[in-house]
């Protein structure tokens, strides 16, 4: 039986998802700031001032934080889905999917967290935080590429999953029809673009090599 730590005894590195969870519904009305974090710190009952030092670069932190804490509750419902099971295509999309369920009872705390990391000072962080995302999205699906592949494969799916997130803050349809079939769109393309890789890997290495021809003349078969 695990034992409940209260957020009291908790260390910082424990507070922050606890803190994250508390935030969320203050942040919709006061923005990633001071105010929600301090609704959070008293809905969990610890200081302000300890609340603070948990997130002590402000807006940027929480929000990391808050992303951080989605892509692993992402990596534990496709587990728990079965993803293992799943045809790849399936598995990206499902990932996608879950991110957006996940967020859909905070869309205004999404729609904020947008805006910060689209302030300048935050490109770093916003290009991180979004390839983080794509990472944890492929490692759920069973990706365990190591080469080239690995960079491409993250960058077309950050691509897609940004794109499909602008759509869904302002799609309106009943349980975001529309945003999901967009999505399907976008990994079609993902798809479309893999298999072309891989034909091309395929046809390179069916591709006559100039030091195995030469290896053959200096070593011919016996």
């Amino acid at each position: 039986m695990t034992e409940t730590i209260a957020p009291a005894d908790m260390t910082l590195d424990e507070l922050r998802p606890v803190l994250v969870e508390a935030l969320l519904p203050s942040v919709a009305f006061d923005g990633w700031g001071e105010a929600a974090l301090d609704a959070a710190a008293a809905a969990v009952g610890i200081p302000a001032d300890r609340a603070r030092l948990v997130f002590p670069g402000g807006a940027a932190d929480m929000i990391d934080a808050w992303i951080l804490k989605a892509d692993r509750d992402m990596a534990a419902e496709m587990a728990r889905r079965g993803a293992a099971a799943m045809k790849i295509r399936d598995r990206i999309a499902t990932a996608v999917r879950i991110r957006i369920e996940q967020a859909r009872p905070h869309k205004e705390a999404v729609r904020r967290a947008l805006a910060v990391l689209a302030l300048p000072q935050n490109a770093v962080l916003s290009a991180r935080t979004l390839w983080r995302s794509a990472d944890a999205m492929w490692r759920a699906a069973g990706d365990t590429a190591t080469d080239f592949n690995h960079y491409t494969k993250r960058l077309s799916l950050g691509g897609v999953y940004a794109a499909t997130l602008l759509y869904w803050l302002q799609d309106e349809s009943g349980d975001d029809a529309e945003t999901f079939a967009f999505l399907d769109r976008r990994i079609e393309t993902i798809m479309q673009v893999e298999k072309t890789k891989a034909r091309f890997r395929e046809r390179a290495n069916n591709r006559p090599r100039l030091s195995r021809f030469l290896g053959r003349l200096r070593y011919p078969a016996a």
